[in-house]
Order: C-alpha cells, then sequence, then structure tokens
C-alpha cells in the first residue's frame, strides 16, 4: 500500500487512554486525521486484519539487536540492524544506547545516528548514552576502563544539535547540579542511574533538571530504613519517569508492581536494555572483550552479573499483563504514551489519536505482534537483511 491517503477498519482500536470497539481510522500523508466509530460513507476501507490495533511502542534503551552491539559498530548500517530486531516486536521509535565507551565511540555513534535522522532512518529518533559518567561502585558490567568525569570533550557531544532526542545516564556523585543544569540547558535530558548516591543527592539532582531514572532497581542505591537511597527517591518523586526491565530476571515481581503502584503508568517506561542476541538464535556474544552467554532468556557476565537483556518490548507487554496483572490499557501506555512524554515528542509519537504519526501495530489475544505500520505505511516485520558495519 503506498496510498497516501485511505481508510483503516479495526476490529478494535487503543485510541489515547481508551478503547474503540470498531474503530476507523483515516491515515493522511502518515498522520492520522480521524478517527471514528462508524465507517465513513462512500469511503473504501482497508481492513486491519483480526486483533486490535495499538500504538507502536517506543524503547528509550536498546544497546543491540539482530547480533549487532552499538559500541562494536557505530554505524548508519549499525543502527539498521539494530531497528530491524525490534521492529519485528512492535518497536516503532527507539533510542540506540551506547554503553560507557571511549570518546572516540561516542563521537563515531552521534555522527552515526546525526546521519541516520538526516537520511529519515526509521525508527531512529535521538541517542541514549549510558554513562561513562557513572559510579565505580554500581557500574555493573560498564568498563571501569571508561569510567570518567564529564570534560568539555563530551559536552561537545552532548551539546549537539543534530541528535534529535538526546537522553544521558549519570551518576549524581559523578556530575555535579551545575553541570546537570548545563546539559538541562543544552536540551538533554538527564536521567540517574549506576549510582551510590544518598538522597539529598538524587534530590540535588532532580532539582537542578533530572528526569528520569534509569532501570529503576538495578545498579543504584537501595531504599532503606533510614537512608531511602536512589531507589526510595525515585519512588518518592512524582515528577520524573523510571524505567522498568520486565523481562522477570532483573526485577521480582513484587518490586515492579510497588514501582507501578508508587508512580503511576504516566510516570513508568517499559524499557528492554537489550543486546545483541535480541532477533537472533545466539547464545554468546563479545562484551569489553569478554563473553556474554545466553541463558534462556538470562544474560549473564562471566562474573555472573545480568548483562543486558534479551527482552522485546512486546514481551515486556505480555510480562506486565500475564505476571503483573496490570491491565492491557496501562500496559500499553508504559510502552508507547509514556515514554513518548519522557521523551517529549507526545505531540507526534505514543498515541493513535488525531495529529500523531501513523506508527501502529495489529496485535492477536495472546499480544504477539501480527502486523505493523509506520507513518502508515505497512511494515516488514522479518528482517532478510543483515548490513555489514
Amino acid at each position: 500500500m503506498k496510498a497516501q491517503s485511505y481508510w483503516l477498519a479495526c476490529d478494535t482500536a487503543f485510541i489515547g487512554k481508551q478503547w474503540l470497539q470498531p474503530a476507523y481510522l483515516h491515515i493522511q500523508h502518515g498522520v492520522i486525521a480521524q478517527v471514528c466509530e462508524t465507517p465513513p460513507v462512500g469511503q473504501p476501507l482497508v481492513n486491519a486484519g483480526p486483533g486490535m490495533v495499538v500504538p507502536g511502542f517506543i524503547d528509550v534503551q536498546v544497546n543491540g539487536g539482530n547480533g549487532v552491539l552499538l559500541n562494536d559498530c557505530p554505524t548508519l548500517a549499525g543502527l539498521r540492524n539494530i531497528f530491524a530486531a525490534h521492529r519485528r516486536f512492535g518497536t516503532t521509535a527507539m533510542l540506540p544506547t551506547l554503553i560507557t565507551d571511549s570518546l572516540d565511540c561516542m563521537q563515531r555513534t552521534a555522527d552515526a545516528i546525526a546521519q541516520a535522522l538526516t537520511s529519515g532512518e526509521p525508527g531512529i529518533v535521538g541517542v541514549h548514552f549510558e554513562g561513562p559518567h557513572m559510579s565505580l561502585a554500581k557500574r555493573g558490567v560498564h568498563s571501569p576502563q571508561y569510567l570518567r568525569s564529564i570534560s568539555a570533550a563530551e559536552m561537545a557531544v552532548f551539546a549537539r544539535q543534530d541528535l534529535g532526542v538526546k537522553v544521558i545516564t549519570v551518576a549524581p556523585e559523578v556530575v555535579s547540579p551545575a553541570q546537570i543544569r548545563e546539559l538541562v540547558a543544552m536540551q538533554v535530558k538527564v536521567c540517574l542511574g549506576h549510582s551510590n548516591a544518598n538522597a539529598e543527592q538524587v534530590q540535588a539532582a532532580l532539582q537542578a533538571g533530572a528526569s528520569g531514572f534509569t532501570h529503576l532497581y538495578n545498579g543504584m542505591s537501595a531504599l532503606t530504613s533510614r537512608e531511602p537511597g536512589m531507589v526510595g527517591t525515585a519512588l518518592a518523586d512524582e515528577h520524573s519517569w523510571c524505567g522498568l526491565i520486565l523481562d522477570g530476571h532483573h526485577l521480582h515481581p513484587l518490586s515492579a508492581r510497588l514501582a507501578i503502584r508508587a508512580k503511576g503508568v504516566d510516570k513508568i517506561m517499559l524499557v528492554t536494555d537489550a543486546m545483541p542476541p535480541v532477533g537472533t538464535q545466539d547464545t554468546e556474544f563479545a562484551f569489553y572483550g569478554e563473553k556474554v552467554r545466553r541463558e534462556g532468556s538470562k544474560l549473564l557476565a562471566p562474573s555472573g552479573s545480568l548483562a543486558g537483556s534479551v527482552l522485546d518490548m512486546a514481551g515486556a507487554v505480555r510480562y506486565a499483563v500475564e505476571s503483573l496483572e496490570v491491565g492491557l490499557d496501562d500496559a500499553l501506555l508504559m510502552a508507547s504514551h509514556s515514554p513518548a512524554t519522557f521523551l517529549g515528542i507526545q505531540d507526534h509519537h505514543g498515541s493513535l489519536q488525531v495529529g500523531r504519526r501513523a506508527d501502529m501495530l495489529l496485535l492477536d489475544k495472546q499480544l504477539q505482534v501480527q502486523h505493523a505500520w509506520l507513518a502508515g505505511q505497512p511494515w516488514q516485520l522479518e528482517n532478510n537483511d543483515n548490513e555489514h558495519c
């Protein structure tokens, strides 16, 4: 289908924060122009197929996929490979995420992101630098050789205006409130994570403009009776967003339910923290010169620590519904509307409302992705290409 204008007939559709059954969406030039509950008179209809039409998923933290780790392939081809893996599972917009690395790798990643945005590469809306300005004590699998304070050279990367939405994960004991204010002034979304900060340090970072927490609970100071730590401060804060990795390994179900109850679905984002095996049958991959092995749905570093995930966004939605007993509408909001709002792209992404991009999915009753549309155009889910870096 190459039509610039058509009506899509849906058995069921999740529109904004409500369900319509049936629903008729008028797509014009890749944007939703009208939403109706009754069929338009005299207009030919395109049938979406059996199932429910929902907004495309938005993933704020994607390290790799299709056998590619962004750190090892910071090129346009690398970005295409990673997105090709995740589009199969409903991701229609993502932030490729660079794990702590050298300045040169950061610069090459920024160049690739700029190239992707300039050429209109599907699915890429910005970049997430997870590190290198984080705590040694809570570094997880991030290489200690690259951990460092912010210098003028890194600030120059973060200041670039050709990177789309910019997200940075920092530790507030490494990056000062003044530096956070400077980053925010550069239109950077500052997330807190991989940190052993106390509550006062976290609060100071929030007051300076930090607005999110990277993979809540994981890689951060815990909530205790007399020291709330980063976890407690995040749960108590009304204004910030928190990412959750719902793969059944990073979080106990009770911890996940607590976070959703404390923050509300509007402030929780489902994220994957995905690594290269997503979209493949690979059982291991190289990471900082070592081997990370896959055991079922778990990735383990040689130390035995979790090393990212093989989670996809559709899997995160299913886990929320099936294991956490979250309502499907709330799970979809956490996978689309909430990350769009955090990223500041909610006027164009994250819901099937008039004026939004027609990034849509067709889900079956088992919440498996059957079909996808990007900007109103049918999109091939299976990946037949594997470009070299």
